[in-house]
């Protein structure tokens, strides 16, 4: 049955093109080279997101396998293709940058949780943040925001990139066959008058020319339509995976680098660094008081 039908719809197809009129096989070259650029998109984009899942999925499993944040940046290790590292990347870059150019020297504390307590939840990170003695500051660390925000509108664009094409081409696709079909029968209709000639034979040539146009502007944007639906989900799947974990990033970062400390705190040990060799004040006060 196939064998049969394949070939009455190829000759139906090779007839209509036949006999479209110079304005449809315009069209139909102009729908073919949207249907190509549609299709390129689609193979590209799929791969993308394909390639984005499969790396992400990697470099989460890395991420939360460390309780440093800066672990995989030290380690140089590198997940292509995985959108949530490039963010992990720029934050960790900027984070670096003021570590070495603004650093906050804090006095390493001891640890006040008790050892018996190791099953609650946050204490690993906890003395790690109480371990780091070089940190940023909370200017430096809104320095470091800015870039993840940033970041997650760039990558937010790059997996957004080409979609216009594709929304082109379900949207614009019918309308274009639409006007080469309107085209074609008008042209039909045109010479039927002028030959004074209403026959059905004389008509069906032009009319099948004309609605060919139609038939391809749907061929068009039908696939791009359920590849657009299906590419927009996950896309926003993915701009809403980075947004969080951006904002799990920042909370990591500032926990374990940013210098949380009471202002007293920071003054009273910039004091002592300024002047180490200077005489506590409270015991100058207990000298005095004895004599």
């Amino acid at each position: 049955m196939e064998l049969l039908i394949q070939p009455v719809l190829a000759n139906a197809f090779m007839y209509a093109i036949d006999k479209a009129t110079p304005e449809g096989k315009a069209t139909i070259i102009a729908l073919a080279v949207v249907s190509l650029l549609s299709w390129t998109v689609i193979i590209s984009k799929i791969r993308q997101l394909w390639r984005a899942s499969k790396m992400s999925k990697k470099f989460f499993a890395a991420y939360r396998a460390t309780r440093d944040p800066l672990d995989l940046f030290r380690k140089k290790e590198e997940f292509d293709g995985a959108p949530a590292f490039e963010i992990y990347f720029t934050g960790a870059e900027e984070l670096a940058y003021h570590l070495k150019n603004n650093p906050v020297e804090v006095k390493s504390r001891t640890k006040v949780t008790p050892v018996s307590s190791d099953a609650i939840q946050g204490v690993h990170t906890d003395m790690l943040a109480r371990s780091i003695e070089t940190k940023v500051s909370s200017a430096s660390f809104d320095s470091v925001r800015v870039a993840l925000e940033r970041s997650v509108s760039a990558e937010g664009l790059g997996l957004e990139k080409g979609m216009i094409v594709l929304s082109t081409a379900v949207a614009g696709g019918p309308f274009i066959g639409l006007l080469g079909t309107v085209w074609g029968v008008m042209e039909t209709f045109s010479g039927i008058g002028i030959a004074k000639a209403a026959t059905l034979t004389a008509m069906a040539p032009g009319v099948a020319g004309a609605l060919i146009a139609t038939v391809v502007g749907l061929f068009v944007a039908i696939p791009a339509m359920f590849a657009y639906n299906f590419m927009v989900t996950r896309v926003r799947a993915f701009t809403q995976e980075l947004d969080n974990y951006a904002t799990e990033y920042a909370t990591a970062i500032e926990h374990a680098y940013v210098d949380n400390r009471p202002l007293a705190d920071e003054i009273s040990e910039a004091l002592k660094r300024l002047s180490p060799k200077e005489p506590d004040f409270e015991n100058s006060l207990e000298l005095d008081a004895s004599r």
